[in-house]
């Protein structure tokens, strides 16, 4: 009896639906999969900030003639680096330490200097509610180590 029917009469109750199916599928699919890529940049864009911002602070830091100089450099270019990747340095901490001590005795030959660089990333779009923008953070965390030379001479 159906075979009888030309197919142009036929009812289906399909029509129209393959196009909703399409645009909802792809919301669920492509809205997490954009996100995912925003978070994954802004992390690796940390990354980049904090591992090239204490390289070039510890190599900075050995090659200055005093430690207050030394210290402004390393601060430099760690804002330099954060800056260049679009991090607020506000949210970074850098800590310059040596085996002798504080950075105030790293200056001598052979020592070696180690500086680390902390950031904290926010996830985006990530609500205040119950404290979920506090909570939704990636904290990064990059260190070098570089030698003062044998031939270093620390001025006045």
């Amino acid at each position: 009896m159906l075979s009888d029917v030309p197919l142009s009469r036929r009812s289906t109750k399909d029509e129209g639906s393959a196009s909703l199916e399409f645009i909802v599928a792809g919301l669920v699919l492509l809205v997490p999969i954009v996100y995912l890529v925003v978070v994954l940049f802004q992390i690796q864009a940390a990354v980049l900030a904090t591992e090239g911002g204490a390289r070039q602070a510890a190599r900075l830091f050995v090659e200055a003639p005093n430690v207050d100089t030394a210290t402004e450099r390393a601060s430099t270019a760690v804002e330099f680096a954060l800056a260049d990747q679009g991090i607020d340095d506000s949210a970074a901490t850098v800590d310059i330490s040596c085996a002798d001590g504080g950075p105030q005795e790293c200056l001598d030959p052979r020592d070696l200097v180690t500086v680390v660089v902390r950031v904290t990333i926010d996830l985006p779009l990530a609500p205040p509610v119950l404290g979920l923008d506090e909570i939704a953070v990636v904290p990064i965390e990059a260190s070098a180590v570089n030698a003062v030379s044998d031939f270093h001479v620390v001025e006045p």
